[in-house]
């Protein structure tokens, strides 16, 4: 394996970096990701237990803070709950858009690694090339065919390498991407219900925009 990396010259060391970078980001976002994290299962119902046993004071609403992501965003709706359905609901969204920013943390630069490490392994690969040339024109040996297709087949090392670093890294990029989406979803129907329960002299207007938690994200918490 050293023999390879050698091979490939000096450009395997950011195709290297970038294939270090890329498993430590999968790796933390796989396990800050679960489910089970962001939206633990029957907090809306535990929630909803406080409300009715008047439970629900600042010190259990810093503990839904800390608990979850989801929790979090209805925390921020329950603070705000006795200015309205309006304020409740933008509240919430306001704290979507801050947990939603911190899902889709260092998603950016594994898709910039996956799109990055062929680029590199490219230009390694015509460093590598130049070289094998420049040598064979210097030594005045242009016909030894043998020597130049190992010289051609070491430059090609680094074009594999970044194949290998930037196929795992776009594949984890999408699946993370799609997971951040589905947990979005599940957030936003958790909300949806939290302001309809806490609102409850309110029927559901379907008329009514539903809370957006993604797009609210992406105008940074700013309702049109």
């Amino acid at each position: 394996m050293w023999e390879l990396v050698k091979s490939g010259g000096w450009m395997m060391l950011p195709i290297i970096l970038s294939s270090i970078a890329a498993a430590g980001i999968i790796i933390e976002r796989l396990w800050t990701l679960r489910a089970s994290r962001i939206t633990p299962p029957h907090l809306l119902g535990q929630v909803w237990q406080w409300i009715k046993e008047n439970k629900l004071d600042s010190d259990k609403l810093k503990q839904l803070r800390a608990d979850s992501p989801l929790g979090e965003i209805l925390a921020a709706g329950l603070a705000n709950s006795k200015h309205g359905r309006e304020i409740m609901k933008e509240s919430i969204e306001e704290a979507a858009a801050r947990v939603i920013h911190e899902l889709e943390r260092y998603l950016a630069a594994l898709g910039s690694i996956g799109a990055m490490a062929p680029l590199l392994g490219l230009l390694g690969t015509v460093l590598g090339m130049i070289d094998i040339f420049s040598s064979f024109n210097a030594a005045g040996n242009t016909g030894n065919a043998v020597v130049l297709a190992g010289g051609i087949s070491k430059a090609l090392i680094c074009t594999a390498s970044g194949l290998m670093v930037a196929i795992p890294a776009i594949f984890f990029h999408r699946y993370l991407q799609s997971r951040v989406d589905e947990l979005v979803v599940g957030m936003e129907q958790q909300a949806i219900r939290l302001v309809e329960v806490v609102q409850g002299d309110r029927e559901v207007d379907l008329v009514d925009a539903p809370v957006d938690l993604k797009s609210l994200a992406k105008t940074g918490g700013k309702r049109k």
